[in-house]
């Protein structure tokens, strides 16, 4: 319940605010147009919604939370314990998009403080941290790069070939700062407990149609098969999709309805020109942006200025560093901790974070 109470907020805010600027960008925009519908790219939408649907089917079936219980049992090292919670944020965003894999790691992270005096706000800044670096992995793994992928034509391995050096570097970079967050002390967390209902039959149901319904996106039928997977599981697990937040696809095509209106101003053009000839270019233009209007949207929005795919898509992962609005799931990540002060010991790591990141990839880059 308080999963959805948070999810319903951050997006009712996002939502507003959305809706709120489409008249004046509408009316502002030389060649707006009444057709905005064809401003939405719906195969990216609908390759969305079916990921919605896949992802929530795991997270009912209570065995990604058994998984993590089952890590966290078996750590003894506060630095160790806090490796593995980078590595298992890292891994399952790339699977089940970043802000689901918060929605079980966060939870069990502050389940330890009924058994051992942890540094639970500086845990879950770093899960926050790795969620966005793992998610950058695959296509799947967070709203922009199912954008990109789906904008870019590439295949699937295609495109997480294209975004595997990054992932891992920036993994690696969290995984090299954990001796200077995290004390060498041992820790006892044989107390921690799942009292997860668990559902056999609907977590291979889910995880068995991740691969045809990644085929059908990689063949450019998107909607379709999330129009299969919907009429699916209303037969088969009703209440499931009543779990889905659906606001979030309205959020979506309201972004790229708005990033279009956005990026056709007169101005709005100038700056951006002016951001895409600094050292590092449509890299550089989309770390900042994102610092600005957050990585998914910037990746709507710059995609009107260039095709180089990688530097767009490297940038904006980068870009979800650094402040906090840099990306959704770091606001998730702090308002499902709920620690006092932790906004500001945030960005005391992530701010670093943001500055290594940017020169790793234009490294990598080059």
């Amino acid at each position: 319940m308080f999963r959805h109470a948070l999810s319903r907020v951050v997006q009712d805010v996002l939502f507003m605010v959305l809706l709120a600027a489409l008249v004046p960008l509408w009316w502002l925009s030389p060649d707006a147009g009444w057709a905005l519908y064809e401003r939405v790219d719906w195969k990216t939408v609908g390759a969305l919604a079916g990921l919605m649907v896949l992802s929530r089917g795991l997270e009912v079936s209570g065995y990604l939370s058994l998984a993590g219980s089952w890590l966290l049992k078996r750590v003894r090292g506060e630095r160790l314990l806090a490796v593995y919670l980078i590595l298992f944020s890292a891994g399952l965003s790339a699977v089940i998009t970043n802000d689901v894999a918060l929605f079980i790691v966060v939870p069990l992270t502050v389940s330890l403080r009924r058994v051992a005096d942890l540094p639970l706000g500086r845990l879950i800044i770093f899960e926050a941290l790795a969620v966005n670096a793992g998610s950058s992995l695959s296509p799947i793994g967070n709203p922009q790069n199912l954008f990109m992928w789906q904008a870019s034509g590439a295949g699937f391995l295609e495109f997480t070939a294209m975004m595997a050096p990054l992932a891992l570097a920036l993994t690696a970079l969290l995984i090299a700062a954990v001796p200077l967050a995290f004390p060498r002390q041992r820790i006892s967390v044989s107390g921690v407990a799942t009292a997860v209902p668990r559902d056999r039959r609907l977590f291979w149901v889910s995880l068995l149609l991740y691969v045809p319904f990644l085929v059908m996106a990689d063949w450019g039928y998107a909607a379709v098969g999330a129009a299969m997977l919907i009429v699916l599981y209303l037969f088969y697990r009703r209440h499931l999709l009543l779990g889905v937040d659906w606001l979030l696809l309205l959020v979506f095509a309201l972004m790229f309805i708005n990033m279009s209106l956005l990026s056709g101003l007169p101005a709005v053009q100038g700056i951006t020109h002016y951001l895409l000839q600094l050292p590092g270019e449509v890299f550089t233009a989309a770390v900042l942006t994102s610092q600005v209007m957050s990585n998914v949207p910037a990746a709507i929005f710059l995609a009107s200025f260039t095709d180089d795919w990688q530097a767009l898509a490297w940038g904006v992962t980068v870009g979800g560093f650094g402040l906090a609005i840099g990306s959704l799931a770091n606001l998730i990540a702090l308002r499902l901790a709920y620690q006092p002060g932790l906004w500001r010991e945030f960005h005391v790591w992530s701010v670093p974070v943001l500055f290594g990141g940017w020169l790793v990839a234009l490294l990598l880059i080059r």
